[in-house]
């Protein structure tokens, strides 16, 4: 999965950008109070994006 696609998905879920780390952003989700490391990387692991998506977004 592409970064920007990987950042698009969680910022349509509620999540926002906390702070840029040094290989990583870190992203939270003020509805669930979860915090998730993304990597900064063109293309990201398909198993680590679904992770991501599903541990920062809100259950509807």
């Amino acid at each position: 999965m592409k970064h920007r696609d990987l950042v698009r998905a969680l910022e349509q879920h509620g999540c926002v950008l906390l702070r840029h780390g040094a290989k990583h952003d870190i992203y939270h989700n003020p509805k669930t109070g979860n915090s998730e490391p993304v990597p900064r990387h063109r293309e990201i692991n398909e198993l680590l994006a679904r992770k991501i998506i599903k541990s920062l977004k809100a259950d509807e």
